[in-house]
């Protein structure tokens, strides 16, 4: 028999299971994608139950490594990183944006924590989630929470998050001179967030082969018009820029007329490249391959991984010593060895299988702010032996979810 701890919301854990039907799942589905779209990926059967204490701990985690990042040491140490052939004129103080990835586990007290996984300076499915979350609470009506849920930091709720992904991804500027910018937008798996950000915020995506150049200003066609851009949401993944190389009429090394949400050096710059410049209990022991002295002893308990991967790509989950040879000595700085993380199999399924969850912890900076502040999250569930789809190829209640705790808390 399975028993249900009581950090994780026990009784809304019991109580959803017990509601929990293959007609529910499949109404859950059709009513998110009838305001997104077809999901591309897998939607998960239930949202992570976790108490507030857990919540303002991990947010409060985010809040103190951004803190850490932006001091001028370690912020200098970063800025070596971005690669000449995209640095990017007119870098700001700090990111717009900026998200951290938690293993959920037991930490030494007993109670559920974090410890972080990733992190990158790069847009994450904001507004997405925003409509997940809402379509959840929607549907659940759960005893203990007559107000319903939302997956928001103290202080905000729908209205409040819905204004300020508004300002952060506006940045002052009418909807139709901000544009949604990335590689072949219909295309991609996260269509369904770029769908739900045009809906929240006005802004559009638009391919980089779609933009316009004239000088130092940037154009769009809309309609037979030309539309000046004057802000971009960067959604571009640069290997993905790399491989395809798409033909452009603007470089992103180019001295634009432009604002950026957020400005693409903080994609390298704030990445898995500063793990091993932070101190915090948070972080896992990390170590660049170009400074390892030799091969751990108990190396089955370290992840090797490229420092600007996206979506896991190149990640080695348990590595050997041949592995770590293999790395060229002129890559070796692009490759970090990191302590692996014990995560808590602690939502249970109506079944009583044990799922593992990642919290990305989703932050802006708003008007007036000095540094990107938590503010919501999105979730990731894996009965596999890492997060990624091929882990979890065939499984139930795994992919994508959301922490929710009851709006009065």
């Amino acid at each position: 028999m399975v028993t249900f701890r009581s950090q994780m919301h026990a009784a809304f854990r019991r109580a959803y299971n017990q509601r929990f039907s293959a007609e529910y799942y499949e109404q859950y589905r059709s009513r998110l994608q009838a305001e997104v779209g077809p999901v591309p990926y897998r939607l998960a059967e239930s949202p992570l139950f976790i108490p507030p204490a857990t919540r303002d701990r991990i947010f409060r985690y985010t809040a103190e490594i951004i803190s850490q990042l932006a001091e001028p040491e370690r912020l200098a140490r970063a800025r070596t990183v971005v690669p000449a052939e995209f640095d990017v004129p007119r870098q700001d103080d700090a990111p717009d944006v900026m998200t951290v990835d938690f293993a959920v586990v037991r930490g030494e007290d007993g109670e559920l924590d974090g410890r972080v996984v990733e992190l990158q300076a790069f847009p994450s499915l904001f507004a997405f989630t925003m409509i997940q979350a809402r379509v959840f609470d929607e549907m659940m009506k759960l005893p203990g929470a007559s107000q319903g849920f939302h997956c928001f930091a103290r202080g905000h709720d729908f209205d409040s998050a819905h204004a300020l992904l508004r300002r952060a991804l506006l940045g002052g500027h009418r909807p139709e001179e901000v544009v949604l910018l990335e590689i072949e937008p219909r295309q991609q798996k996260t269509l369904p967030d770029f769908v739900a950000t045009q809906a929240l915020t006005g802004v559009e995506p638009v391919c980089v082969t779609e933009v316009l150049r004239e000088g130092r200003q940037l154009f769009r066609m809309k309609d037979g018009r030309r539309l000046p851009i004057r802000r971009i949401f960067n959604r571009v993944v640069f290997d993905e820029l790399q491989r395809k190389n798409p033909p452009m009429a603007f470089k992103f090394t180019d001295d634009l007329d432009v604002s950026w949400c957020p400005h693409p050096n903080w994609y390298w710059m704030w990445s898995k490249f500063s793990l091993p410049l932070l101190d915090h209990p948070a972080v896992p022991k990390a170590t660049p391959l170009s400074r390892l002295q030799e091969v751990p002893a108990d190396l089955e308990r370290y992840v090797l991984k490229p420092l600007f991967s996206y979506a896991g790509a190149g990640v080695k989950v348990d590595p050997t010593a041949e592995d770590l040879a293999q790395v060229p000595a002129e890559q070796r700085e692009g490759w970090i060895l990191q302590r692996k993380i014990d995560y808590a199999r602690e939502l249970w399924t109506p079944e009583g299988n044990g799922v593992a969850a990642e919290i990305r912890v989703l932050c802006l900076r708003d008007e007036g702010q000095r540094l990107p502040q938590p503010f919501m999250n999105l979730v990731r569930l894996s009965r596999g032996k890492m997060l990624g789809v091929d882990f979890n190829k065939g499984l139930d209640w795994v992919g994508s979810s959301v922490a929710l705790w009851p709006k009065a808390e």
